[in-house]
């Protein structure tokens, strides 16, 4: 089974985990043409420095000989980082179900190539191409976001039956301090997390999968765990909410967490965002975009970090937000800005690339929670010591 998309894919993955549990055997941490087959033989990156290729590749023929699972179910998180990637995944695993959850720019960089070529008029379209390879070669059922023009296109592909889920169905979405609650076809859905509204999604897909899979659902995820740098709440110094979205930053990601933000109940918000990456000729477009949703929202502080949110995404800040922002093009200068402009109580989102998770270390609270935080790999650490974090 396959789970696929520009954003979104770890998060359904786990609110499939958090119903089906042990019956099934996960790729967590792995969703690459390199990763998913080292998973698939039980083999994992663990401090991701270049020497650790050496020793997969020499244990990974005796790997080939180990014992067949005993789950009958594999579910896959699997991604389209670059032209091909899709096809080689969609028919290396041959899918029975695949769910897709979303499409947009996500290392769009990749595929400039093939609109300048004309191949495609967009790289949003050459992505969605790419991702739709799962949809050819499935073989049971397909699971889609039924309000996403780009997945609509490649419904084309499909040879199996299709179960969409659509917007129409969310009739309430409310966050809270530490949970949100969604109210779906008159039936409520508790997550004791922070999840933007399009998690709705999520939510109705993992719904249609247990029904084919005739399993019980569980509308109040009691067992479902988040991996680091999903909207996290941690307390910090001086008694600060820190909300931490630092795992990544594509343009559709960062736009719903900054919605998920403006609902958020704290009157003392504060804003940290690093610059998006690998977007190639859409960097100056998407990053101006930024602007104008921050610019709706009720902030009392904005920190900018990083030279794409600086050139691209300040000059578009209407003048009563621009007084209340602060640039910086390292994180460290960013960091000593924070440290020193604290006053108490305020609520602070992070997201963004320029290792935002670095500034994060430095003001929790309990200095235990570092473990939780996103990157904890010795080559993340040697690069953010390296940037004076």
């Amino acid at each position: 089974m396959v789970i696929t998309g520009s954003s979104g894919k770890t998060t359904l993955l786990h609110l499939i985990e958090s119903q089906i549990g042990e019956k099934a055997k996960y790729s967590h941490h792995a969703n690459s043409s390199y990763g998913i087959p080292f998973d698939i033989l039980g083999l994992s990156r663990k401090k991701l420095t270049p020497d650790e290729w050496i020793f997969l590749f020499l244990l990974a023929p005796f790997k080939a000989f180990k014992s067949i699972p005993l789950e009958k179910l594999y579910i896959v998180e699997a991604d389209c980082d670059r032209p091909g990637e899709g096809k080689f995944l969609a028919s290396f695993l041959n899918p029975e179900i695949t769910l897709w959850i979303s499409s947009s720019l996500t290392h769009s960089a990749n595929f400039d190539s093939l609109v300048k070529g004309k191949y495609f008029a967009f790289a949003e379209e050459a992505i969605a191409n790419e991702f739709g390879y799962f949809l050819e070669y499935t073989k049971k059922l397909a699971i889609v976001n039924g309000d996403n023009p780009l997945i609509q296109k490649q419904l084309k592909k499909v040879k199996v039956p299709v179960e969409i889920a659509t917007k129409k169905d969310l009739e309430s979405y409310k966050i809270n301090e530490n949970s949100t609650e969604f109210i779906i076809e008159h039936k409520k859905y508790s997550i004791n997390f922070l999840v933007p509204k399009e998690v709705f999604y999520s939510i109705q897909m993992a719904n249609l999968l247990v029904k084919s899979l005739n399993l019980p659902f569980d509308t109040t995820f009691k067992n479902l765990v988040l991996p680091p740098g999903r909207n996290t709440v941690f307390k910090g110094i001086k008694n600060i909410t820190i909300i931490d979205s630092t795992y990544n930053a594509t343009p559709d990601g960062v736009k719903t967490i900054l919605e998920m933000f403006d609902k958020y109940p704290s009157k003392n918000k504060w804003v940290v965002l690093g610059d998006m990456i690998e977007l190639g000729i859409k960097e100056k477009e998407e990053h101006g975009k930024l602007a104008t949703l921050i610019n709706s929202m009720d902030l009392v502080k904005v920190v900018l970090i990083g030279p794409r949110v600086l050139k691209y995404t300040y000059p578009k800040l209407n003048s009563k937000l621009a007084e209340k922002t602060e640039k910086f093009t390292m994180p460290k200068d960013g960091l000593d800005y924070i440290l020193g402009n604290l006053n108490g109580e305020e609520t602070i989102l992070f997201k963004g690339a320029r290792f935002l998770e670095g500034i994060i270390e430095r003001l929790l609270q309990n200095k235990k929670d570092i473990d939780n935080l996103v990157r904890r790999e010795k080559n993340w650490q040697n690069w953010r010591k390296a940037w004076g974090l």
